[in-house]
């Protein structure tokens, strides 16, 4: 009431979300909120959020999670575990790490490319083809790397054409040579080769039965292959008749393996987050993802500021890394054909110098980055004239000073990007947008859950969450009365509150 009684109204509507700078009067927004959000698939307004189901026919916490055809698979510890997905629930298969190989003790990647889920956890990685979990370097393209060999003398290699380059991932090779008459030498087109491995050889396209290891003699070390037997002409003269496929001692395999970040782009899967070639980005080849050139890669950059995030999106990939003393932090590469080399992806750098320290994402088109100010959102011309443009003001007091900031899980569901740091999450509103001075900001929402989540994924419009003690899952289906439930597993009503 005022001195002379006039009533004083204030109206409070049209919510948008929190505002945890503590500097601003918006009625519209709330100083000190948690576990609400807008509900537009429902009643579209500010209401409890769903409340976790802890799946109990589902063991253990989860480093990552995929669903691919009708199988659950989980990340759990040292183990790759495989559910079947019932209409009751789950069901356990059991533990499916190829040849008993341990996962590595960090967050993990699942990707599908074709028909074929892969996995990939800065240790190991593996491919689901068929029901069977294998190593992809056991089923790896073996490259045909030089062609049109002819005989050579007892010292002296013979030469030939370079037809496909070294696959990173696989550990064979084959050459193919013109031979023909008795005692022949046939020379490899690399030295040291493994003797763990006998060659397989083939004449005329078959595997000539007379062609055994008292045939022909193997020189491992120099890569020479001694014929006792007489070889006949080729059938068309001129054309290759003997195909031999070798073993190599080593591979660059862990250049992969050891990679933490995957993105698919352009039909072709990129890898990078090596720790041990922290500027690196390596591609595989045209729609397969087991062969990876030993010359399709890029270097991000001079120095050794680490790949934080690799994202599709504007028809480029965006590479972003850590800071960096020389302010080269964020690349792109958008397709080019070269008439030598083919398809290419050539690294630009941006004139962004923001570094990355949590993760990236392509939030709706919005491609999007954690820096230690908060998320950033490219602006501008995203190819010439790029520019960065803050998206998190509204809760960057209260985000940046969580201690596992860094280590934050990123998901979308229901229109929000939503940031998991430990047991906290920040949902930033797709359809809810500000103007803040000369750039566009997303409007947010603050939960506490009852567990630190370490993975997410969604499947059929349901949120599945690994918590440090088992899965949850959350979901905005209703009951009769039209209402989702507000209440977590232990049966206790969420705590929320909108001041």
């Amino acid at each position: 009431m005022s001195e002379t009684g006039d009533r004083i109204t204030r109206r409070y509507g049209n919510f948008r979300g929190v505002d945890f700078r503590e500097d601003d009067d918006n009625l519209a927004r709330s100083p000190d909120s948690m576990n609400v959000w807008r509900d537009y698939r429902n009643k579209n307004s500010i209401r409890t959020r769903p409340g976790l189901k802890r799946l109990d026919d589902v063991i253990s916490s989860s480093f990552g999670m995929c669903f691919h055809k009708d199988k659950l698979y989980l990340h759990c510890g040292i183990d790759l575990i495989q559910y079947k997905k019932t209409l009751s629930g789950f069901e356990y298969e059991g533990i499916c790490n190829p040849n008993g190989m341990p996962c590595n003790l960090a967050r993990s990647n699942f990707f599908v490319y074709g028909n074929d889920l892969y996995f990939l956890d800065g240790k190991n990685y593996w491919i689901v083809r068929d029901k069977a979990i294998t190593d992809v370097t056991e089923i790896a393209h073996v490259p045909t790397t030089s062609i049109a060999r002819k005989a050579g003398t007892e010292d002296t290699p013979s030469g030939g054409t370079i037809l496909e380059d070294v696959n990173m991932l696989s550990f064979y090779r084959i050459n193919t040579f013109c031979l023909e008459g008795m005692g022949v030498n046939a020379w490899l087109d690399t030295k040291d080769i493994d003797p763990s491995f006998l060659p397989e050889i083939e004449i005329d396209s078959i595997t000539d039965p007379l062609v055994n290891n008292r045939d022909y003699q193997v020189d491992y070390e120099n890569g020479r292959i001694h014929f006792s037997i007489v070889i006949p002409a080729p059938k068309t003269d001129g054309q290759d008749n003997v195909t031999i496929k070798f073993k190599v001692k080593t591979s660059n395999a862990n250049k992969i393996r050891n990679c933490t970040l995957v993105q698919v782009f352009d039909n072709r899967v990129f890898f990078s987050g090596n720790p041990d070639y922290p500027n690196m980005l390596w591609h595989c080849s045209l729609n397969d993802p087991t062969y990876v050139s030993d010359l399709d890669y890029y270097q991000e950059g001079l120095d050794n500021a680490l790949v934080k995030g690799i994202i599709a999106g504007n028809n480029a990939l965006w590479v972003f890394r850590e800071p960096s003393q020389a302010n080269t932090t964020i690349f792109y590469h958008t397709p080019y054909h070269d008439a030598d080399y083919g398809k290419i992806y050539p690294s630009m750098h941006s004139s962004i110098t923001t570094g990355c320290i949590g993760h990236a994402i392509n939030f709706n088109d919005d491609i999007c980055f954690f820096s230690n100010r908060g998320m950033e959102g490219m602006s501008g011309d995203v190819t010439t004239e790029q520019a960065v443009a803050h998206r998190s003001s509204l809760v960057d007091r209260k985000m940046l000073a969580e201690s596992r900031y860094k280590d934050m899980v990123l998901v979308e569901w229901e229109g929000y990007l939503i940031v998991f740091i430990g047991n906290k999450a920040y949902l930033a509103d797709s359809r809810k947008m500000f103007s803040n001075e000369n750039h566009n900001e997303y409007e947010w929402f603050y939960w506490e859950l009852g567990t630190n989540v370490k993975s997410a994924v969604v499947k059929d419009g349901v949120l599945y969450i690994g918590g440090d003690d088992g899965i949850y899952s959350m979901s905005t289906d209703t009951t009769a009365d039209g209402e989702y439930a507000i209440s977590d597993d232990n049966g206790k009503v969420i705590e929320s509150y909108w001041v």
